[in-house]
């Protein structure tokens, strides 16, 4: 999503308010090793797509208006790729390879440990992709992602242009067969996505009131069949007026999602446990360090950091 086009400054008094309906923290606060977040970079005009890179221990994100990705390695930030060709959203797959989401190439693209890069999937019945937004890998290998318009909008995070196959829909991509499915079309601006830790269920979020006051702001959660088909859906939690932009979940099926200036944390019920407020509007984040106990943010122009005691869920090698 776009700081300049896509979201309203939410009011920090408003996060204010719902935390302190909050009735218990006392789970969330066990994850907690401080209150206090570590501003690391502040160059950014929208920041997006953290991605923890285990094997090379380093973290790598979009900023993506800049066209450019950076990355954090060793106490140091340097760019890893400019252009980047307006990548958005960053995952691992099961051998530790940078899998992107590319609003200029209104494709996904697969980076190896050489740097070479693969275009793996950017059409669907011959037409082009939107512009592909966030992406997780199943452990089966199959890559899913949302693919709304915001890369396309504008000429801001990417190249104006048009909606070819007709709507916004939720893919799965196997890179071994190269086939290309829909498993959602249900989402007004599909956008993060992430599966519980059994990859039992599927989290994905709708932003589709960044244009339209009326539209979705919340989270959906479906289980999945043994074809992994998309089976019993329901709103697991509604934002408003918020947005999730993107999230991730922890080694307990906690999700940890982006909400205004600030990330909640809600249980695999449903229900809020805590909150953590930020300066400037969060985009994104993810669980990185060695231990997978580093807490990383993109939050509109800087990257922001802090130390936990839980750990998220395990991407690649």
């Amino acid at each position: 999503m776009s700081a300049e086009i896509n979201v309203q400054d939410i009011i920090s008094s408003l996060i204010n308010t719902e935390m302190d309906n909050i009735k218990d923290t006392s789970q969330f606060e066990k994850y907690l090793t401080t209150k206090d977040f570590k501003k690391l970079y502040d160059q950014m005009l929208w920041g997006e797509g953290p991605c923890y890179i285990t094997k090379k221990d380093c973290l790598v994100w979009s900023d993506i208006p800049n066209n450019r990705m950076l990355k954090l390695k060793d106490g140091s930030i340097d760019i890893f790729r400019n252009p980047s060709n307006f990548v958005n959203g960053n995952t691992l797959d099961n051998e530790g390879n940078l899998i992107s989401c590319s609003h200029g190439g209104r494709c996904i693209y697969k980076t190896d440990d050489n740097m070479n890069i693969i275009n793996m999937v950017d059409r669907f019945n011959g037409k082009k992709l939107n512009s592909p937004n966030d992406i997780v890998v199943k452990s089966n290998g199959t890559i899913w992602f949302t693919d709304p318009p915001y890369g396309i909008l504008t000429d801001y995070e990417g190249y104006k242009g048009e909606m070819e196959y007709g709507g916004c829909y939720v893919f799965r991509f196997n890179p071994i067969t190269n086939q290309l499915d829909v498993m959602s079309k249900d989402f007004v601006k599909p956008n993060g996505i992430a599966f519980s830790p059994d990859e039992k269920k599927i989290y994905i979020s709708d932003t589709g009131g960044s244009h339209d006051p009326s539209g979705p702001g919340h989270i959906m959660v479906y289980a999945l069949d043994e074809n992994d088909n998309l089976i019993n859906g329901k709103v697991f939690y509604d934002f408003k007026p918020f947005f999730s932009d993107g999230f991730r979940v922890d080694i307990e099926g906690n999700i940890w999602t982006s909400a205004g200036k600030g990330i909640k944390c809600i249980n695999p019920s449903g229900k809020v446990i805590g909150q953590l407020l930020l300066p400037e509007l969060v985009s994104n984040l993810e669980f990185g360090g060695k231990n997978g106990d580093e807490l990383f943010v993109t939050a509109t122009t800087s990257l922001y950091t802090m130390q936990l005691n839980q750990k998220g869920i395990k991407f690649g090698n």
